[in-house]
């Protein structure tokens, strides 16, 4: 009985072809392409056509899902009312919003003449970090000649007024995305300080998301420029529910750096999920992919080292999460000039490097031996700590 002639070398280079998958597929799933030879060398063909399946994104599954949940829309110019700085201005009751009215009628009973909202919001600012708050949240009106209380009155009730129906649609908003999360498949993690920073975003998103080559697959994405939480605490473990359940993160670069945001970058390539930085200042690209302490972690549940894909360009964005759904990734492996045994993975649209291999024998041994092999401490949950309590009592 022969052989299968599927299941034979046909030439050189279709041998050449097999090491080329063993080389890629070693480094992305595995970290080390020993490893992954030794785990997939007694596979049978069924068992690596399951494995390799478990891989990849289930793309009709995911387009026939429809269109998602439709959000409450809010105003593109009025979006950046939902900002956590201009909510602490206007706070959560009532009372919060008329200590900020009398704040403002209290400075302006000092003036002697007529006074811009902006003057009179310079004068009251007691520090620069409360001045860029309170001029954030009357943006509106800074322009405004305030004669009288009447006046100010009038101007702070309108503001007053924009500010709770944006804050109102955007935790509505929150309540729908909590509900679709499950089913989330883009985070988009930045960091928004003024108005034109959510302008930006909100076109950043609009044009990711609306793009032809992503529309059949009708993503449930997060667009930050669109929900609100009550809290900065709610607001934290939202978010992080988020990058838990989505299948892609996309970060991207503000005016100023953000711990929430990298943190949120962290945790998704801490989880081994495709992270996108985009960063639309040139001359920083670089930064972002060699140098930015967070463009290579560590996958925790694999211990594969991972690297975040950097482009500077929204178009490349958009085709990486089409081709990241589409599983149509590309990849290009090299050796270092020379350490032959290191080995790097590079994203071949941004030349990002997503994967590495190490030639250190004893970082190589020391780390993989550490890390799976180690014995794991076991550490008390919440009702373990209340029994022991008990216990000592």
């Amino acid at each position: 009985m022969t052989e299968r002639s599927d299941q034979n070398v046909q030439s050189h280079d279709h041998l050449r072809w097999g090491l080329y998958r063993l080389y890629v597929d070693g480094l992305l799933y595995f970290g080390n392409v020993t490893a992954a030879f030794r785990a997939l060398r007694s596979k049978t063909l069924e068992e690596l056509t399951t494995f390799f399946k478990q891989k990849r994104f289930d793309t009709l599954a995911i387009s026939e899902r429809g269109p998602a949940l439709k959000l409450e829309d809010i105003p593109r110019d009025e979006r950046y009312l939902i900002q956590e700085s201009v909510c602490k201005t206007f706070g959560q009751i009532p009372e919060d919003a008329e200590e900020a009215r009398n704040l403002l009628l209290d400075a302006l009973k000092k003036q002697t003449g007529p006074v811009t909202f902006r003057g009179l919001l310079e004068g009251v600012a007691k520090d620069p970090s409360n001045k860029e708050q309170l001029l954030l949240s009357y943006d509106d009106v800074l322009d405004a000649t305030l004669s009288n209380e009447n006046e100010l009155n009038r101007r702070f009730d309108d503001q007053f007024d924009r500010f709770q129906r944006a804050r109102t649609k955007a935790t509505r908003n929150t309540a729908l995305y909590l509900s679709m999360v499950n089913d989330l498949d883009v985070y988009v993690a930045t960091s928004m300080r003024s108005r034109q920073n959510f302008r930006d975003m909100a076109d950043n998103c609009e044009k990711i998301f609306g793009d032809a080559r992503l529309r059949d697959f009708h993503l449930r994405y997060f667009d930050p420029t669109m929900s609100a939480a009550r809290g900065h605490e709610d607001k934290g473990l939202i978010e992080c529910l988020m990058v838990k359940c989505a299948k892609v993160l996309i970060y991207t670069e503000g005016e100023k750096e953000s711990y929430g945001k990298d943190a949120e970058a962290a945790m998704a390539l801490s989880l081994g999920k495709p992270v996108i930085f985009y960063c639309d200042r040139g001359a920083k690209t670089n930064f972002y992919r060699d140098v930015h302490p967070l463009s290579r972690l560590i996958d925790f549940r694999s211990g594969v080292a991972v690297g975040a894909i950097v482009s500077d360009d929204l178009d490349e964005v958009t085709e990486l999460v089409r081709r990241i759904f589409r599983n149509e990734m590309e990849y290009e492996f090299r050796h270092h000039e020379t350490r032959k045994g290191y080995l790097k993975l590079y994203e071949k649209l941004t030349d990002s490097v997503v994967r590495l291999q190490t030639d250190d024998e004893l970082l190589t041994t020391t780390f993989w031996n550490n890390y799976h092999n180690r014995q794991q401490r076991v550490y008390p949950t919440l009702a373990a700590g209340k029994e022991a309590e008990r216990l000592y009592e």
